[in-house]
């Protein structure tokens, strides 16, 4: 095969920042994709529908005229959220879900959920609005290893969770696990999960082995290569249960290289080829397009996008160092050569 033609995909989980680095991450986010579900995490955190419509316009201030994308916007989760701005985000009509950060887990979480049982109200009100929970799926008690904070959070906050709002929409985000493939492989079909690029190619060896590669530090972190084989099962299976989500995570080069760096990976310069690689080295080439394109619209009840995307068989060069607000930044397999590049994306980004 030497080129290849999907529908264009959407980003169901991205990280855009604020202020100067939209300049970047914008065109960078709308260069390959229809939609995207932006995060909530900024400093201070979007925990209204007022901010996040404010958000939403600084966003679309930055997007380039010739590029057609939409950002779909999401509320921070907190103890003390109001149930009536659960209501209001419904209403708008611009909020497509609410995300829950356990408190201190990754990038700006200090204001998140210090326990799921505080949020049992907001969480009712969402089952009964259909408002879907975005979850970042790790616990961070100190005494649980980070390699298994995902698979103890399943077991301790995920499935009981499941029982008592038997309604509530669910998307495990960054699904990094095989006891989070096979959790949601068995769960109704209002459970979901998302899955970056990063974890379907790289192990924990890539991060550490060698020494520390601050650039392939994530969280929830890389792990044993089992479970990035269940990824790749999970993701090449055909089920629409998971679906495309980068989690692209920009941070400047100096924030990475540092005694504490800051945990993300930033994709979005490669990141449907960084998917191909993927999906062809499982020989699932013809299963992207519906995990890139069409599960991810079907579970949150959106249209699927009418324009197209194309790669060609092209090796090329990923570049070692992009911008980001003025600053450097390092992407995601910096120097690397990809067998995929895309070529085309064709008129109307949604439908």
């Amino acid at each position: 095969m030497q080129s290849l033609t999907i529908s264009l995909p959407d980003d169901w989980h991205l990280h855009l920042r604020d202020a100067q680095a939209l300049r970047d991450t914008v065109p960078a986010a709308a260069r390959q994709f229809g939609r995207g579900v932006v995060m909530p995490n900024l400093r201070p955190p979007v925990v209204s529908v007022s901010q996040a419509l404010a958000y939403r316009q600084r966003i679309l201030a930055t997007l380039p005229r010739n590029q057609t994308w939409e950002p779909l916007m999401t509320l921070y989760l907190t103890d003390n959220t109001p149930t009536a701005e659960l209501r209001e985000a419904k209403a708008s009509g611009q909020i497509l879900g609410v995300k829950y950060y356990p408190a201190g887990a990754t990038t700006n979480s200090d204001s998140g959920v210090t326990s799921l049982t505080r949020v049992h109200p907001q969480l009712a009100v969402m089952e009964e609005l259909g408002l879907p929970l975005l979850l970042h799926g790790e616990v961070t008690d100190p005494d649980v290893d980070i390699f298994d904070r995902e698979a103890v959070f399943i077991e301790r906050e995920l499935t009981p969770l499941t029982k008592r709002f038997p309604g509530l929409r669910m998307v495990l985000e960054h699904v990094t696990t095989s006891e989070g493939a096979a959790f949601v492989a068995a769960a109704p079909p209002h459970v979901a999960a998302t899955i970056t690029p990063q974890h379907l190619l790289f192990d924990r060896n890539q991060l550490l082995a060698g020494g520390i590669r601050p650039h392939y530090y994530c969280l929830p972190v890389l792990k044993r290569d089992s479970h990035r084989r269940a990824l790749i099962a999970a993701a090449t299976a055909g089920s629409g249960k998971f679906f495309l989500g980068t989690d692209s995570a920009p941070h400047p080069r100096a924030l990475k290289e540092t005694a504490c760096g800051c945990a993300g990976c930033f994709s979005h310069h490669a990141a449907l080829e960084l998917y191909a690689l993927a999906f062809e080295r499982a020989g699932a080439l013809a299963q992207l397009e519906a995990f890139a394109s069409h599960h991810g619209a079907d579970f949150y009840g959106l249209p699927r996008n009418t324009g197209t995307i194309t790669l060609h068989r092209n090796a090329w060069r990923l570049p070692e160092e992009l911008e980001l607000g003025g600053e450097p930044l390092i992407p995601l397999a910096a120097g690397d050569t990809l067998p995929w590049q895309m070529t085309e994306r064709s008129a109307g980004a949604t439908a």
